[in-house]
């Protein structure tokens, strides 16, 4: 007779290798994308939070005489000048959409498998130049909060999440994670707000969250999509549901008519979203699933 335990243990045991295959197998790609292309330019476009004293030196040719140290000038008898460094360790604070829209995909990867080689890859750049790095999982609702904090075993934990995280809500509402944000991480963060903004209309829901953290972090915006969402193929009569609500309609996909006013929705909605996103000065990619995010992620940076 089989032992059921042992079975289970046998389908765990499998679940978990799968699991860490998935994990490993993001954790090389991006790592490889972060030291060889953007580490270097993650630092460059992500500065530090101002100049720090580190140490004094004698006065060379060509120093600021601003930058003379009275005292110690006075006590030796000769000029000496007070050095300055970058404060370079930044927080760096991912938020990121786990709603049920990001199951979505047509392009050999879903959208949130997507969202999590980014934000791998952006970790795994911020640790590369010692910054700490959260992160804040959302749909409709704070999913879960990870306080900041360095290292490989803390980046690997934080793709898993974004892969394996059962959600409890379904919807997406960009203005949560923001004034969750706004409210826990006091001090000025590097934050990237990383969704398929799949809010199915105005943005007014979260333009007054999204002017806030502008305001008060360094936000970015990494916005995730599917060519098959931007139109709709002709098939004949198709039940669509949807993946947010869990409201099904059937859909003549062949009227030339509904094909011109989803397709009409669909711009209008991407308008109105980088609309909002340029008005209150955030830099911002979009990046489908297949694409090269790489290319996306050099344009982001390169804009700063």
């Amino acid at each position: 007779m089989t032992n059921p335990k042992a079975v289970m243990e046998d389908n765990n045991t499998v679940a978990t290798g799968d699991l860490l295959k998935k994990v490993r197998r993001i954790e090389i790609k991006a790592r490889g994308l972060s030291q060889e292309h953007f580490a270097g330019q993650y630092k460059t476009a992500f500065k530090g939070r101002g100049m720090a004293f580190s140490e004094v030196r004698e006065y060379q040719y060509g120093d600021d005489v601003r930058d003379i140290d009275w005292n110690v000038t006075a006590r030796y008898d000769r000029p000496f000048v007070k050095v300055f460094e970058e404060e370079r360790e930044l927080t760096v604070m991912l938020l990121i959409d786990v709603s049920a829209s990001l199951s979505f995909g047509t392009f050999n990867e879903t959208k949130r498998a997507l969202v999590a080689e980014i934000a791998a890859t952006l970790a795994f750049s911020a640790i590369e130049n010692k910054d700490k790095v959260g992160v804040i999982l959302f749909s409709d609702r704070v999913e879960k909060y990870i306080p900041p904090a360095k290292g490989r075993r803390h980046i690997l934990y934080i793709i898993r999440e974004i892969l394996f995280f059962t959600p409890l809500g379904r919807g997406t509402a960009p203005q949560v994670p923001l004034a969750f944000l706004n409210r826990i991480i006091k001090k000025r963060s590097t934050t990237f707000l990383i969704s398929d903004f799949s809010t199915y209309g105005s943005p007014d829901g979260y333009q007054h969250a999204l002017r806030l953290a502008a305001l008060r972090h360094d936000l970015s915006a990494i916005v995730v999509h599917d060519r098959r969402e931007e139109s709709i193929t002709p098939m004949g009569l198709v039940r669509f549901e949807d993946p947010e609500t869990g409201a099904t309609k059937w859909v003549n996909t062949s009227s030339k008519r509904v094909i011109k006013n989803y397709h009409e929705q669909y711009i209008a909605s991407r308008d109105r979203r980088r609309k909002a996103l340029r008005q209150y000065g955030i830099n911002f990619v979009e990046v489908a699933t297949g694409d090269d995010f790489a290319v996306a992620l050099l344009k982001l940076f390169s804009h700063r």
